[in-house]
């Protein structure tokens, strides 16, 4: 059996540790017979982000790393829309997703036909949609972001007032961040909604003198009684540059699990609302994927050439 790594014996207890090895066994000789290469999300669970991914990061880290890799098949440990930006940025390469249900409530919530209808409300206004969205979507829309450089591209644009979809909550906290003036659309992260402000004020009580880091995702009071707020990535580099001696990062749960791999020396308080997507994501998946290829992600190529220019817009701003 494969021997555990070190540094996943901080997070993975050792009773479980043969249910996955077979797989992490399995997975690394796939890649090397597939020339394949695994990118997962900062969401995925530890025995995938610690033990079977070749890049991790979040939804722009993942873009940007995208088009780097030498790679023939990319297995994109996410959810849907990942898979497809992936494939937007290779389009001559195999992109698999493990479970081709893996979706996003976000993405789920607005449709290019809503998109054009946005654009007829509000003619000349430039379209910004966030990365958590469709292919189809982007092919509508002027450019993207992810909420890491949201406030970046928003401004870049140069307009008086632009539109934000498909999260109302980044776009408050954006608003708020910036003198143009934000048209949101109604939709909203299912994990990233439920949490409140009273459930910060109630970590505080709990766990005196933790410092908060919360996701832009979050509704604007939650993000107002934080002491940090940013992507995932500036999640990572906060903890990394701040060493705060106990943490609590508002965000998916698998995220602390990640982080603390890293750093022993933290105490990570876990708030923890679960991604019921991106679970769909698991070894015995991204297995199945390598030995089938499945499940291929296609993309037509008069919508994936527009799509593509939004995605490439927002790389080449950073």
């Amino acid at each position: 059996m494969l021997a555990m790594p070190d540094r996943l014996a901080r997070i993975i207890p050792p009773l479980e540790w043969p249910f996955f090895a077979d797989d992490i066994a399995a997975i690394q000789r796939l890649k090397r017979e597939r020339n394949a290469i695994v990118l997962a999300h900062n969401y995925q669970t530890p025995e995938i982000f610690h033990g079977v991914a070749d890049i991790v990061g979040d939804s722009l880290a993942l873009a940007r790393e995208a088009v780097t890799v030498q790679a023939e098949v990319i297995v994109l440990a996410g959810v849907h829309f990942m898979a497809e930006t992936a494939k937007l940025l290779n389009p001559s390469r195999t992109v698999l997703i493990p479970d081709a249900e893996a979706g996003c409530s976000l993405a789920a919530s607005i449709t290019g036909a809503d998109v054009r209808l946005l654009r007829q409300r509000y003619p000349g206004v430039p379209v910004v949609a966030y990365v958590n969205t469709s292919a189809e979507v982007k092919a509508e829309s002027d450019i993207c972001c992810t909420s890491g450089n949201a406030v970046k591209v928003v401004e870049s644009l140069g307009a008086p007032r632009v539109i934000m979809l498909p999260d109302r909550y980044l776009a408050q906290n954006v608003a708020a961040e910036t003198q143009v003036e934000i048209i949101a659309w109604a939709g909203q992260c299912e994990v990233h909604e439920r949490f409140s402000a009273a459930d910060i004020a109630t970590l505080r009580q709990s766990h005196p003198g933790v410092i908060v880091l919360a996701h832009p995702e979050c509704p604007r009071e939650v993000v107002e009684a934080a002491d940090f707020a940013g992507s995932t990535a500036a999640m990572v580099g906060y903890v990394g540059t701040h060493r705060p001696a106990r943490v609590a990062l508002v965000t998916e749960c698998s995220m602390a699990d990640n982080v603390s791999v890293d750093n022993p020396d933290i105490e990570f308080v876990r708030p923890c609302n679960l991604c019921p997507h991106m679970k769909r994501i698991t070894l015995p998946k991204i297995r199945l994927a390598l030995e089938t290829m499945s499940h291929a992600v296609t993309i037509p190529e008069a919508l994936a050439g527009r799509a593509r220019r939004s995605v490439e817009r927002m790389i080449s701003i950073g």
